[in-house]
């Protein structure tokens, strides 16, 4: 057998094994579950709490989950207009968050992109973060597409949107058809994006626009990272007046949001904490924030055609990591505001649980 003949059969063969191999993984998809581990802003770099994103990182590849769904914000570089991005984040984030997961779905945050003059301390990494996710589903050519930074991917009885808010413009043209599309098969449709379109840390007003919008066209969970925290929102409407947490929703009543940033960047604490009138949240929206808290945390999804279920971990790196987890730490307002991990041993334990059903399960 000639050189070239063996070359071309080894070749032959490890396609058809990708190929089985895709085939099984996409079989599996659909007749179980998928779980998905949930993180945003990340500790990558000098600027962050490296100690916090090593803790979850690693409570996270315990979890062993399908899909990892990163929220954005994966580098936090220490120079002001960094002009490239170190080969040492990009290795960093290859063997944390690329390699232990078989799916990587990645959303674009602000300190992902090219520094501007706004955004000082960028970090521009996201040409070299980009090519390390799984790539989006491929869209009929008839059908609108998603603009920069956004797409879809579909796995089991989900479709993961990846909204982009930089800039932000309606997502409707391209997103109904997909949703209409997820809807007739029974659906989940989970959108995904970095600046979250509600919050009591950092309130903007005019981002409940984009909430708006997306509760329209009819997701079910929203997902956002962007502010250093967890956060967790019942549906406008939905909340309860008791002091109960709640934690059981049905589809259809709008979309739950959550807030994720806790993969190992700094606490800034709330608005409403540091005094700041501006940025605190009016009384309506604190009384849908069911939880809230400056911790470091990843959330855990398991997804079938039933249910989403989602667990919150709150993970601590132990009272002996050095640095401080805090924001500007001598300010003022960190006095008399600890954090849930303050002494507490390394570790992750369980923080929220919460769950969404199809109407008939309810």
């Amino acid at each position: 057998m000639r050189v070239n003949d063996l070359s071309m059969r080894l070749i032959g063969f490890f396609v058809v094994m990708l190929m089985v191999a895709l085939c099984t993984q996409a079989t599996a998809h659909e007749e179980g579950p998928i779980t998905v581990a949930v993180v945003g802003d990340t500790g990558v770099g000098e600027r962050a709490y490296h100690p916090g994103f090593l803790a979850v990182q690693a409570a996270m590849r315990k979890a062993r989950p399908d899909v990892l769904l990163h929220l954005g914000d994966f580098v936090y570089q220490p120079k002001m207009f960094p002009d490239h991005c170190p080969q040492k984040y990009l290795q960093e984030i290859r063997l944390t968050l690329v390699q232990p997961y078989p799916v990587r779905i990645f959303v674009a945050g602000d300190n992902d992109l090219p520094p501007k003059k706004n955004k000082p301390k960028a970090s521009g990494c996201w040409e070299g973060i980009a090519p390390m996710a799984s790539p989006f589903d491929t869209l009929a050519m008839t059908q609108p597409q998603p603009g920069d930074l956004e797409g879809v991917v579909r796995l089991g009885h989900a479709m993961f949107i990846v909204a982009n808010t930089f800039p932000w413009t309606d997502p409707t043209p391209w997103m109904k058809p997909l949703v209409e599309e997820a809807r007739s098969k029974g659906d989940w449709v989970i959108v995904a994006m970095h600046n979250p379109p509600i919050t009591t840390i950092w309130y903007k007003p005019w981002r409940e626009q984009w909430l708006d919008t997306l509760s329209a066209l009819g997701a079910d969970l929203i997902l956002a990272g962007n502010e250093h925290s967890y956060e967790r929102f019942s549906p406008k409407g939905q909340e309860d007046p008791s002091p109960k947490v709640k934690t059981d929703y049905v589809q259809g009543q709008g979309p739950v949001v959550v807030v994720s940033g806790g993969g190992g960047a700094t606490f800034k604490p709330p608005a409403d904490v540091q005094g700041d009138a501006e940025h605190t949240a009016p009384p309506e929206l604190m009384k849908r924030s069911e939880v809230r808290a400056l911790i470091h945390h990843f959330v855990h999804l398991e997804i079938d055609e039933h249910a989403i279920k989602a667990t919150t971990h709150r993970v601590c790196p132990g009272p002996d990591a050095k640095g401080n987890p805090r924001w500007k730490a001598k300010k003022d307002f960190w006095k008399g505001v600890p954090l849930p991990c303050d002494g507490e041993p390394a570790g992750s334990k369980v923080y929220d649980k919460f769950v969404i059903r199809k109407p008939s399960e309810d």
